[in-house]
């Protein structure tokens, strides 16, 4: 029989934030079939003797409390004892994070990893995307400051984002070409992403989550006023929508396409119909906002999908 040991690999739990955090609501989902949640971070993962084993700890996570989650007990593990192997931990994308992509594809084929350390490694979140521009806003990647200067010219007002970064981070409105930040952006982020501005961001934008090739559910997400970021952890409001017509089969495309290349789990965002460019395949989030919502528990049909 195999153990029944979930694996996370994520950042420490006391820097999670359980009223909106998906790691969490996902462990509190497969505990219920007492399984136990074995969680490390990302610098405790180590290839030895052709073994890889993770120094962490066996946890217990319960929404009642105070203090959301236990430590159980402290240890080494070989992670193939493992049903699944979940990687959480937020980007950036650096080199820490790849390497750790190769070393779980050492035992990928005797453990079940979600989302496939080959896949998240080959497929950039934001880059991935020009597979499907004729569903975006204008958009190019770019660190050279004559085609940037170009693409303002053209749009007048531009966003501009980091192509490895996460939750709203640098991402910035220009109306006017300040060369001073593109600059600076270019200077510590290199390639960046520049986008056609989307006035209609301010009625919010529309969270997709893809399980195992399928739309499962979608948030819209509303910046607080004054903003035009729609991250929750930038201030945003979260409501319950429906998807149009459009924005389900362009979903379904991506969806198609992301099983293709084994990626189980995914979000995508749309602002006013239109892919923002962002594929959110790294750890994406937001399944215990939908829950509290609308009471779609996507934690459920994400481990019977996996039939565990």
């Amino acid at each position: 029989m195999i153990n029944k040991i979930i694996a996370i690999q994520g950042n420490h739990p006391a820097k999670l934030n359980p009223a909106t955090d998906t790691s969490v609501f996902l462990a509190n989902e497969i505990q219920r079939k007492r399984y136990k949640i074995f969680y490390y971070e990302p610098k405790n993962l180590s290839l030895v003797n052709s073994e890889v084993i993770a120094d962490g700890f066996f946890i217990k996570f319960n929404y009642d409390n105070k203090i959301f989650y236990k430590i159980v007990k402290k240890q080494k593990l070989n992670l193939k004892k493992c049903k699944v192997i979940l990687i959480r931990q937020d980007p950036p994308f650096n080199l820490e994070y790849i390497t750790t992509t190769y070393i779980l594809d050492t035992i990928k084929n005797k453990v079940r990893i979600i989302n496939d350390p080959t896949s998240i490694r080959n497929i950039s979140e934001k880059l991935y995307s020009f597979k499907f521009q004729k569903h975006m806003p204008n958009t190019i990647f770019s660190q050279n400051i004559k085609e940037i200067k170009k693409f303002f010219k053209k749009h007048n007002r531009i966003i501009i984002k980091p192509i490895h970064s996460y939750s709203g981070n640098d991402i910035h409105l220009f109306t006017k070409f300040n060369l001073k930040l593109i600059t600076k952006l270019i200077k510590k982020h290199d390639f960046i992403m520049c986008q056609k501005y989307l006035s209609k961001i301010h009625k919010g934008d529309k969270r997709v989550f893809l399980i195992n090739g399928k739309i499962r559910g979608a948030i819209s997400r509303i910046p607080k006023k004054g903003s035009f970021l729609s991250n929750m952890s930038k201030g945003a409001k979260a409501i319950n929508i429906k998807l149009t017509q459009t924005e389900i089969r362009i979903s379904k495309t991506i969806a198609k396409q992301l099983k293709k290349e084994k990626i189980f789990f995914a979000g995508i965002d749309f602002i006013d119909q239109k892919l923002n460019g962002d594929i959110n395949i790294t750890s994406p989030t937001g399944l215990k906002t939908l829950y509290d919502l609308s009471k779609n528990n996507l934690a459920k049909i994400f481990w019977k999908e996996l039939n565990v």
